[in-house]
């Protein structure tokens, strides 16, 4: 048997309390699904379940501290542990399942059967594998296994009944392709491609959280490609296909389809948030209707394809039911993706107001979508000269600049404290403060410069005046010195 009988030590101790609290009670218990694949597969399993022949009423009478609140049987037995991959410990009973009249949920669900029988209501393969942690061994009557070692997702019995059951389960194999990267078993695919329609029928909220995890695996475009292979990506999103054969201009390698989906996987290789995978999956979904023939360039333009695919996104996401901050995320990201399509025409203020569109706490999220943008046209370098320059630009312009705005101190203090009139000596004033600042930052309290305020205001002007110049030159400087480092940080000194 292909198994690591060292396997059973790496099974938390609040799984084994709960399997073990079952037997001790006179019951079966085996783990099973998502956590025995995971196990053998070698990773660490994301959530624990158990099956068992005793009953809902059962499992809660040994566990007190539990509850149960669905229809398919499965009892949360609470751990009190920490760990919030354990602090709930799901018990399901073997069910046997009625006909999936509406393609998403059983008719009737009913208890009692044997571990076999619940193993052959399971969706795939890789699923439908039971593990006695008591005694260390596997149970696995479809060869899940074998298809773990061959990498394969396979429905359990006759793929076409397993999927027109719940049609969310087409979904799922391309879900697992992106997440173990695994292939599809021919018969499964080929049963996917003849009931695709059935997508139909499930719950935008249920392709919604399928997608997320899609995006959030490491091969998501992997995963997209296969879903239109097999004509499933339609049901996700119909907006996305649309690509597929829109040549574009001499800067990209790639159709649009293929673009977009390569951005996505290098903002999956870089680890980055569902926001900018989103955002980088939509960025140009709007380039077909955009696209128009320039006689004079003797290419393709898309003049606005991002104000037209902000709109189009944000319907897209609107659909799939995703939260409305994330729509707005996402949707500004594609809008504001061509921030810098004339980048030798970049400006400090032009900067300015591309923060004030985007956001502070989303500016670096554009400029990464940009760097997905760059490399999903093919190009082998994310940041050449110019785009290290704009970062650094951004950066400037996010700074708080070396200024007498920095001092606890104000000339409406001063005039008000010391009655000074207004003039030339509160600038000085304020400069020379500054200076002894930028020395020691510790002086920069109220106290401290109010006391030296007093003994500058009873200077002689000329020396007060001197002072302040020199505050002034050297708050310049200080400056200089700062952007220096920032520019030297992107190496575009």
């Amino acid at each position: 048997m292909w198994y690591d009988l060292r396997m059973k030590y790496r099974i938390p101790k609040e799984v084994e309390i709960v399997s073990s609290g079952l037997r001790k009670a006179g019951f079966e218990a085996y783990l099973v699904g998502g956590c025995v694949r995971d196990l053998i597969i070698g990773k660490e399993p994301k959530d624990w379940d158990i099956t068992t022949n005793a009953t809902p009423e059962q499992i809660q009478g040994i566990f007190t501290d539990s509850f149960y609140e669905n229809d398919y049987g499965t009892v949360g037995v609470k751990t009190g542990s920490l760990d919030a991959r354990l602090a709930i410990i799901e018990v399901t009973p073997y069910r046997t399942e009625s006909a999936y009249s509406d393609k998403r949920r059983p008719d009737t669900v009913t208890f009692g059967a044997s571990l076999l029988e619940d193993l052959a209501r399971r969706d795939f393969t890789i699923n439908a594998i039971a593990l006695d942690d008591a005694q260390g061994h596997l149970i696995d009557p479809y060869e899940g296994q074998k298809d773990i070692k061959d990498k394969l997702v396979r429905a359990v019995g006759n793929a076409s009944l397993r999927l027109n059951e719940d049609a969310l389960r087409m979904l799922r194999a391309v879900r697992f392709v992106a997440e173990l990267d695994f292939g599809i078993d021919g018969g499964t695919a080929e049963a996917i491609s003849k009931n695709s329609e059935h997508l139909r029928h499930v719950s935008r909220e249920r392709v919604r959280d399928e997608l997320v995890r899609i995006l959030n695996s490491d091969k998501p475009m992997n995963a997209l490609v296969l879903a239109q292979q097999l004509g499933i990506l339609k049901f996700i999103s119909p907006d996305l296909p649309r690509g597929i054969g829109v040549e574009q201009n001499q800067a990209h390698s790639y159709n649009v389809f293929e673009h977009n989906l390569r951005s996505l996987q290098h903002a999956a290789d870089k680890g980055w948030s569902l926001d900018i995978r989103l955002a980088a999956l939509f960025h140009d979904v709007s380039k077909p209707e955009t696209r128009c023939w320039s006689e004079t360039k003797k290419e393709w333009s898309f003049h606005g394809h991002e104000v037209v695919g902000s709109r189009v996104t944000k319907k897209a996401l609107e659909d799939l039911r995703f939260p409305r901050e994330t729509i707005e995320r996402a949707t500004k990201l594609v809008r504001w993706h061509m921030f810098f399509s004339d980048p030798e025409q970049i400006t400090l203020s032009a900067v300015r107001r591309m923060i004030t569109n985007v956001g502070e706490e989303h500016i670096w999220d554009l400029l990464n979508l940009r760097i997905c943008d760059r490399v999903g046209t093919g190009r082998p370098k994310e940041q050449p000269f110019r785009f290290r320059k704009y970062k650094a630009m951004v950066e400037q312009a996010l700074r708080d600049p070396i200024s007498v705005k920095m001092l606890k101190t104000n000339g409406e203090h001063i005039m008000k404290t010391f009655h000074v009139n207004p003039g030339p000596k509160i600038g000085w004033t304020l400069n020379a403060l500054l200076e002894e600042i930028l020395d020691d930052s510790a002086r920069n309290t109220r106290e401290y410069l109010d006391k030296r305020t007093e003994e500058l205001l009873e200077m002689p002007e000329d020396a007060l005046m001197n002072l302040g110049e020199a505050g002034k030159q050297r708050r310049e400087v200080a400056e200089d010195e700062e952007i220096r480092q920032i520019m030297e940080k992107h190496h575009v000194c």
